[in-house]
């Protein structure tokens, strides 16, 4: 067994994947990893014993400096036009340049699991040059018992060099900054980048590729289990909500990102919690807020006041603050992070158009339509330039991740509606009463109340209307809820200003979906909204 401390020096690249580096220290655990951090001036702690870090220049993904090895074996494959080719020749260039830099590096290594379930899970090594990235990923995977790792054999290696800066010409690549996959070997190699969400999304990218020959269905999903069992599953976009309404104190967190949908039912791909913190607050998220204040948590460009607690209104880094956590942080986590078919799917949006209503029901067709078109919308602020609510499509409700063409997903996602029965909503996170600037943001206490109603069975009995634009049924009263706000026409002043935006995201939709139309059958494309 490789004991936490120096790298064993009998081990060579084949099971490392860096090489002769100085030192690789293996498995170390969350109070070793603090301490390394601190001392060599990674982090610092907080004044609840929680470790923050900043990320530098990287407050997010890059996910322009993304790339996929175009081999013999995935060729055929991967969905190019959304995944950018790096020859084998340019990779091994890469791997190793990688390699030589880490023989001067101090490094530490995880082994860890992606997948709960272990007919479909993925062994991963994580090999890193900082140590709270270390403790970051041993965090947001599956830690294996000790008694394991003597016999663990890593079927996936993800070398994380921040120091390294990738050379474009020599290397293939767009910038100094590089996240490159080999899906053929299982390596991925992550260079000038100190945003610990590129390990995690690599291990993502990589069961995005493998799981579908199996018949599973990854997703970019919350899931929770109500005290019946009853599963649902939570799809959307980074600020939609997954994170904040999959941790309901009325029922079991399945995990809050990423889940594999298989024979058995639903599967956590994760050991941990990868959730947003700006204004972040103990009265409307108090599940998340406490882990914030928990040792062994790994909080990322949160700003801390004179006296170090957090303050989490404070956006001036990044909008994107972070905190990571291990999944039995959460008092109602699930300890096998697993559970049965789902009876519900939710499809998150944040209209910042104001067009959305609250909650609608969709049928199987509608379903994988708006599946595969993923809108959500960015608001004024957020990112440099975005004056206006913008709209974004990301197909399958996580398109930087998906190695394979969104066809493949949506029909595995239709099969498996169809085979179990399960009942589909959109929910509009976003807002009421006008676009961003105008409107309010979706009251959170009518959203959860609106869930609560789908979840439990009674909203199926409830009164509903066709929408004019977008042709699904939208409840028009529901117990506890405000009825004004399910008609998005009626919370607006100006019903023509209303009309207008609404006719404006219809054809945003339609342009986005031509992409797709040769690729769904004829019922998905009749679920396309029209302009009323």
């Amino acid at each position: 067994m490789q004991e936490t401390g120096t790298r064993n020096p009998a081990l060579g690249i084949e099971t490392t994947g860096i090489g002769r580096a100085s030192s690789v220290r293996f498995n170390l655990t969350e109070a070793e990893l603090v301490q390394a951090a601190i001392l060599r001036g990674e982090a610092h702690l907080t004044a609840h014993g929680a470790l923050v870090a900043h990320t530098g220049q990287h407050t997010g993904r890059s996910a322009k400096d993304k790339f996929v090895v175009r081999d013999a074996a995935t060729d055929a494959h991967i969905w190019w036009d959304n995944n950018r080719p790096m020859t084998p020749a340019q990779f091994g260039t890469l791997h190793e340049d990688m390699i030589a830099h880490a023989a001067t590096l101090d490094l530490f290594a995880q082994d860890l699991i992606g997948g709960a379930d272990p007919a479909n899970s993925l062994n991963v090594r994580v090999v890193s040059e900082l140590a709270w990235h270390s403790l970051f990923i041993r965090n947001l995977l599956i830690r294996p018992e000790r008694s394991a790792l003597a016999a663990f054999e890593p079927g996936m290696t993800i070398i994380d060099l921040p120091s390294f800066k990738a050379d474009p010409a020599r290397h293939g690549c767009r910038s100094e900054t590089v996240i490159a996959v080999d899906l053929t070997r299982r390596i991925v190699l992550i260079a000038n980048t100190s945003y610990a969400g590129e390990i995690k999304k690599s291990v993502f990218t990589a069961l995005n590729y493998i799981l579908p020959e199996k018949g599973v269905m990854p997703m970019h999903c919350s899931a929770n289990a109500g005290p019946d069992g009853d599963v649902a599953v939570f799809f959307g976009l980074s600020g939609t909500g997954k994170t904040t309404l999959s941790a309901d104190p009325k029922r079991t967190l399945i995990g809050d990102d990423e889940h594999g949908w298989g024979e058995d039912g639903v599967f956590n791909f994760e050991g941990g919690c990868y959730a947003k913190t700006i204004r972040l607050s103990a009265e409307h998220e108090p599940e998340i807020h406490a882990t914030t204040r928990r040792f062994g948590t790994v909080l990322e460009n949160v700003i801390l006041d004179e006296f170090k607690v957090p303050d989490f209104n404070d956006g001036s880094l990044t909008e994107n603050t972070r905190c990571a956590y291990p999944l039995h942080f959460i008092p109602n986590a699930s300890e096998s992070g697993r559970a049965g078919h789902p009876k519900n799917i939710i499809m998150l949006t944040a209209d910042a158009f104001g067009v959305m209503p609250p909650i609608a029901r969709l049928t199987p067709a509608q379903a994988m339509y708006h599946f595969l078109s993923g809108y959500t919308a960015k608001v004024a602020g957020t990112e440099k330039g975005v004056t206006e609510p913008e709209a974004t499509f990301s197909t399958c409700f996580g398109a930087p991740f998906m190695p394979r063409h969104p066809s493949v997903y949506g029909n595995l996602l239709r099969d498996l509606i169809g085979r179990h029965g399960v009942d589909c909503w959109l929910v509009n996170t976003g807002w009421t009463g006008g676009a961003y600037g105008v409107g309010k943001r979706m009251p959170i206490k009518a959203t959860r109340a609106l869930l609560t109603a789908a979840l439990d069975g009674s909203l199926k009995s409830a009164a509903f209307r066709v929408d004019p634009h977008f042709g699904f049924a939208v409840p028009v009263a529901v117990d506890g809820v405000d009825s004004a706000i399910l008609d998005p026409r009626a919370t607006w002043a100006d019903k023509q200003a209303y009309d207008a935006q609404a006719t404006k995201l219809v054809n945003m939709f339609i342009a986005n979906f031509a992409k797709f139309e040769n690729h769904v059958d004829a019922g998905v494309r009749a679920a396309a909204p029209t302009a009323a």
